[in-house]
């Protein structure tokens, strides 16, 4: 599904691009695009973590979070907020590069 969005995402700019799109559809097509929220599991987010090499501490810096929290999040005494979600979503699908 992340797949076919991308390329309605990707179709829908150019238009705006070209002018044949104004900006409040695109916005609407940005909102559209969106894959629904995730709940991360512990276990969730150490196998995300993990899987781009980084340490607890480094994954806290790379989010804007204090490694405390992360270490929270994987023995599921806190649960992360929406906007972490979000990033956690985004990181799993495409990996850190696509926060650079």
């Amino acid at each position: 599904m992340s797949e076919i969005l991308d390329i309605a995402h990707e179709m829908a700019h150019d238009l705006f691009k070209a002018g044949a799109m104004d900006e409040i559809t695109m916005r609407q097509v940005k909102a559209l695009c969106l894959p629904p929220q995730r709940a991360f599991q512990p276990e969730d987010i150490r196998r995300i973590r993990l899987a781009n090499h980084v340490s607890q501490a480094v994954f806290a810096a790379i989010l804007g979070i204090g490694k405390t929290t992360v270490q929270q999040w994987e023995r599921g005494e806190r649960r992360p907020s929406g906007p972490a979600q979000r990033l956690l979503d985004l990181i799993d699908r495409k990996g850190l590069a696509a926060l650079g």
